[in-house]
């Protein structure tokens, strides 16, 4: 089958120790500080890039440089051709030089059809053996089973390692001498294991590169399925703020407006009041506009030095709800020196939204009540007010689709989603003996953060 039968130290077999050894020791570059690593022509930043990378980087020698090359079975072919013209008599040429040929000119297309190509070379060692002629191309043999352990599956494999180990078995028989028979069957044992073992590393090294790059790919996925989900939270985020913001003054606005018209011929000094309450109440939008916007860059020292409204701040509200013409009465029970900013802020954006919804909504005469219990892990919102809503549904539960004090899509949905950011249940409705309630409390924990 192969001159190694006769003698382990006629010929010596393929060594793909070499080629593993440099498919091993070949590193990727560097990791630069980063998302990814460096790479010629610039950075992975993300896992699918990086495992990419990895790939490309792994490999014995560029994509250009590897089909710039013949492959190696032709580059084999005239060196072996060249052993049986020197080592053969005349009348054994044809048979050596067609047996050479059939080993090795499969191999151009193992990749492509591993088990086909394996049988191939199979049947021409087999032939080569009944031909009883020994010749150095029976390394082709050994390079299909590579081929098959690195490509085909388990099954395939030990069919083909059979095969091989038995074909040596039959060369040895038939080429050594009785007095060394068990020292080349050893060896040619040996190399067929080792084969073996570095055909299924190969494959197995490239399923888990497969699968890496799957999971990098999904991983990846999700990151950008994240990031449209954090942008998407932080439009609306913005949005309600905006539209709290905005709401709230032009109602006071329009309120304290629609006061000076009627007020501008029987008392001239109301109107002045008024218009100037118009005026300090458009700027009051402005600073809280430029007060939400600047918390989005923070990376400025002013968004520091000029905090979001809170509790503290209901007290002006309230006054600008009495100038508006809306009687507000607030009641602050127990100390909120423990409540975060964000909870505070909270409880201001409820407060304001539900007085500028009254206000909007209720005749002149009607009364409001604000109700802020402050307790070491809750804090509880309590509006109510006394006006006639008479375009509203009857006594009931109130949702976001029968209140009209949303018409923008942001006013009590905008009010639940910050209730419910703390754990809270909003509840905003008429009451049946007429007027209007809406109550939440929310859930602090140690550290100021919602509830999960």
């Amino acid at each position: 089958m192969t001159e190694a039968a006769a003698g382990h130290d006629k010929a010596r077999p393929v060594r793909h120790r070499d080629r593993a050894q440099q498919a091993t020791t070949t590193g990727l570059p560097t990791t630069a500080p980063g998302p990814g690593p460096a790479t010629a022509t610039g950075r992975a930043t993300g896992p699918a890039e990086r495992t990419q990378a990895a790939r490309r980087y792994g490999g014995r020698l560029p994509p250009a440089v590897r089909r710039a090359l013949p492959p190696a079975p032709l580059l084999l072919v005239p060196l072996l051709l060249l052993h049986v013209a020197a080592t053969r008599a005349p009348h054994e040429l044809p048979l050596a030089v067609a047996l050479t040929v059939a080993l090795m000119l499969p191999l151009l297309w193992r990749q492509r059809v591993p088990r086909t190509v394996f049988g191939a070379v199979a049947a021409a060692a087999f032939v080569q053996w009944l031909a009883n002629v020994q010749l150095p191309a029976d390394v082709a043999l050994l390079a299909a089973l590579y081929t098959v352990a690195a490509h085909a599956g388990g099954r395939a494999t030990l069919v083909a390692g059979a095969v091989v180990e038995g074909g040596a078995l039959l060369a040895c028989l038939r080429w050594a001498t009785e007095d060394a028979f068990l020292a080349p069957i050893v060896a040619l044992t040996a190399t067929v294991v080792a084969t073996v073992a570095l055909g299924t590393n190969a494959r197995t090294a490239r399923a888990y590169l497969a699968a890496l790059e799957e999971r990098a790919a999904r991983l990846e996925q999700h990151q950008d399925q994240q990031a449209r989900l954090a942008v998407a939270e932080e439009r609306t985020r913005i949005a309600r703020e905006m539209h709290d913001i905005v709401t709230h003054n032009l109602s006071v606005m329009v309120a304290l407006t629609d006061a000076a018209v009627q007020t501008q011929h029987r008392s001239p000094d109301r109107t002045t009041t008024a218009m100037l309450q118009v005026s300090e109440t458009g700027r009051q939008a402005l600073t809280d506009m430029r007060r939400s916007l600047g918390i989005l860059r923070t990376d400025e020292p002013d968004a520091q030095r000029h905090p979001l409204p809170g509790i503290p701040q209901l007290d002006a509200l309230a006054d600008r709800m009495r100038a508006a013409g809306l009687p507000t009465r607030l009641d602050i029970l127990g100390s909120h020196t423990h409540v975060p900013a964000t909870a505070q802020l909270t409880v201001y954006r409820l407060v304001q939204e539900a007085l500028t919804n009254t206000l909007k909504h209720t005749p002149a005469g009607t009364r409001a009540d604000v109700r802020i219990q402050c307790c070491a892990a809750t804090v509880a919102v309590d509006i109510t007010d006394n006006g006639l809503r008479p375009h509203l549904p009857g006594p009931g539960p109130s949702s976001p689709a029968d209140t009209p004090s949303a018409p923008s899509g942001q006013g009590i949905p905008g009010m639940r989603e910050r209730s419910a950011a703390y754990g809270g249940t909003l509840r905003a409705g008429p009451l049946p003996g007429g007027g209007w309630n809406v109550h939440t409390r929310l859930h602090l924990d140690s550290d100021g953060a919602a509830p999960a």
